[in-house]
């Protein structure tokens, strides 16, 4: 059976820096050669850059990240249970039951009986949310766009797929 290897990147490390006679190094440009080269560095860059986007303009709506993925999820899929939620967005339970309960007291989502599972509850947008919602996905469509302005079209599809090869 062949062994699999895998072949890390090539940092091309450059020798540290040695302190003159007891005095410490000055660091004019920071090196980050090493650091580019790992994907989780430059996903959690991306992410940063792109997360403080999505807060400043989600505030005009009063939403978190989680709170806009939990109504999205709901527009997309009317009835959508609690332990669905859980599972797609990977949140505990308990988070979950609080920030429904937020929703809910704002109006946004009310739950129903789940027409098959009788212990189950559905998870509804309610007018308000509907419209709340549409908004909001209409704000985070647009934040794509701009924060990725220097990709062409197919490079963006692109990034979006090798992303999801790495969490799917």
């Amino acid at each position: 059976m062949a062994r699999r290897t895998r072949t890390l990147p090539d940092p091309s490390p450059v020798a540290p820096a040695v302190p003159d006679s007891g005095s410490e190094p000055s660091v004019e440009a920071v090196d980050t050669r090493f650091l580019r080269t790992l994907v989780g560095y430059n996903t959690r860059r991306a992410s940063l850059s792109i997360i403080g986007v999505f807060m400043e303009r989600m505030a005009v709506y009063d939403l978190k990240v989680v709170d806009f993925s939990v109504l999205s999820l709901v527009a997309h899929n009317p009835g959508i249970t609690s332990r669905q939620l859980c599972a797609t967005l990977n949140v505990l339970p308990p988070n979950l039951v609080g920030l429904i309960a937020a929703l809910e007291r704002r109006g946004l989502i009310e739950r129903r009986p789940h027409p098959s599972d009788g212990r189950a509850m559905g998870v509804h947008l309610t007018p308000a949310g509907v419209e709340l919602t549409g908004q909001a996905e209409q704000t985070a469509a647009q934040l794509e766009q701009d924060a990725t302005a220097r990709l062409t079209a197919a490079e963006r599809k692109t990034l979006i797929r090798l992303l999801q090869k790495v969490y799917d």
